[in-house]
């Protein structure tokens, strides 16, 4: 496991995961995945079904997004242009960190990425002038189990970079509150 350093967080499950990278005058190269070794740092068997890519302006939030079981996605997220603000939250509700979240900034300067288990919602800020945002997904996407918690949530107090110029799809703009989720069933 020479080829990542592993940066735990205050979420037991959650990881910060920092590649090596071996640079010269011509450029850089780096490892950014490899199974076996992800596997290992995870304790699990781990499979990815897909992978996303997307670009988004200064100000963008997406999230806090989920897919309910059976169709949960855990997710390892990486910015390769720009710079974001990352968070997870946890919303398993018999986790000791229920409602806690961990939030990290990637960039592509700092090639850090963030493991982010099955049953937490995830979302992002984007703090540089646009940023590319790409990540891989342990199940695939369903628009039927799909669901959003709202990004500027009271009860999760998240203490993002910018809270006014912030730019919402109409999706997620009609995301719901934290207190709404606690009262649904979406992990049985």
């Amino acid at each position: 496991m020479n080829n990542m350093n592993v940066i735990k967080t205050e979420i037991e499950d959650v990881f910060i995961l920092e590649p090596k990278v071996f640079g010269d005058e011509r450029g850089f190269f780096m490892e950014s995945f490899n199974q076996k070794v992800f596997n290992e740092i995870v304790g699990a068997e781990v499979n990815f079904v897909q992978d996303n890519h997307s670009k988004s302006v200064k100000g963008v939030v997406r999230g806090l997004h989920f897919q309910a079981a059976p169709y949960a996605q855990g997710k390892l997220v990486r910015c390769v242009a720009g710079e974001v603000f990352d968070v997870a939250v946890d919303i398993r509700k018999n986790s000791k960190t229920y409602g806690k979240w961990v939030g990290v900034i990637l960039s592509a300067e700092n090639k850090k990425q963030l493991w982010i288990p099955e049953g937490f919602a995830h979302g992002f800020q984007v703090i540089s002038e646009s940023a590319e945002f790409v990540y891989k997904a342990t199940d695939f996407y369903n628009a039927n189990a799909e669901h959003g918690i709202s990004w500027d949530d009271r009860d999760l107090g998240i203490k993002w970079f910018e809270n006014g110029n912030v730019i919402l799809s109409a999706k997620d703009n009609e995301n719901m509150s934290f207190e709404s989720y606690t009262k649904m069933e979406f992990w049985g």
